[in-house]
């Protein structure tokens, strides 16, 4: 499936980003990504650009301010685009790369990327953001055959229409223990890569310090000292369980150099018919219903919860 990669010359950094995940694509031959910077030397730009424009079944849109702001990019490229995406001759696919006023435009109507249309720049991880939109961009390439969704208001999950023409197939399955280790101990090493990251970002932030530290194969401990507010240190431990345990497989404490007998919450490695998944929260939330997560919104939450014992908080 050939590409059309629209955007302004100001986020050259994030097409690189985008370039570099899209490698994977293709080497599979699944994708042939194109943008201005294939034109050679002493061709005709706009009518390479115009050809492209005529040719691609794909648009992706790498949509900023800086986007929003070149009138080429919206009144040339993006608005022959959703003409031909209109006429089920292609389709256009808005990726978010900074905040900005993207749902007052006419693609406020289609199904932004990454997730739910949350900027590339607001991920505590942008690769994470890429590989989102990478898994996204492979269900749509391998289902060329099907007949394009139509444009769904982005504030919408899915249509009948998107379902169909993306349907994915789910397998029954039994899970033993070494299923259930490797699923624990990937996930651990999911939620200290985490933190790992969101530490060292949270360090680079004016009146903020972060501090990582690994202590074993199975526990890691982070530091949080909010330099504005009294008592703004924040402290937490986590352990990977060897086994069974009474605080679950993934546990935690608020403190540091917290002992591997105390724990003030934990993550319970369970699953169904179809997957292995996360289960927990605070030990003190006896009672409430258990959350489904996956080991990277397990992360997420638990971060979240952390960054509030220091009084910080992050959209």
């Amino acid at each position: 499936m050939r590409a059309f990669i629209s955007y302004s010359h100001k986020d050259g950094a994030a097409l690189e980003r985008l370039h570099t995940h899209l490698a994977t694509l293709r080497r599979d031959g699944l994708l042939e990504a194109w943008f201005d910077r294939e034109i050679l030397g002493g061709s005709e730009i706009d009518a390479e650009i115009a050809a492209e424009l005529e040719t691609c079944e794909l648009f992706l849109l790498l949509v900023s301010p800086d986007f929003l702001a070149s009138d080429y990019c919206v009144e040339r490229e993006m608005q022959r685009a959703l003409e031909r995406h209109e006429a089920n001759e292609a389709r256009v696919v808005p990726i978010i790369i900074e905040p900005c006023d993207w749902t007052s435009s006419p693609l406020r109507r289609l199904k932004a990327l990454p997730h739910d249309g949350k900027p590339v720049s607001e991920w505590t991880n942008a690769n994470n953001a890429y590989l989102d939109i990478v898994k996204a961009l492979r269900r749509i390439v391998q289902t060329r055959d099907a007949e394009p969704a139509e444009e769904i208001n982005a504030t919408v999950a899915s249509q009948p229409t998107a379902a169909t023409s993306e349907r994915r197939y789910r397998v029954k399955r039994d899970f033993d223990q070494i299923d259930r280790s490797e699923y624990r101990e990937s996930a651990f090493a999911t939620i200290r890569d985490y933190f790992q990251r969101a530490t060292a970002e949270i360090d680079s932030i004016e009146d903020l310090r972060g501090r990582f530290a690994s202590r074993s194969p199975t526990t890691f401990g982070c530091t949080i000292v909010n330099r504005v507010r009294d008592r703004g240190t924040a402290h937490i431990t986590v352990h990977c369980a060897n086994g069974y345990g009474g605080f679950g497989d993934i546990y935690y404490s608020f403190s540091e150099n917290a002992g591997e007998n105390t724990a003030q919450g934990g993550f319970s490695v369970e699953a169904d018919e179809y997957e292995q998944f996360l289960s927990g929260g605070t030990l003190m939330g006896f009672g409430q219903e258990r959350q489904r997560l996956s080991p990277e919104s397990a992360a997420e939450s638990l971060w979240a919860e952390f960054l509030d014992q220091a009084g910080v908080t992050y959209d």
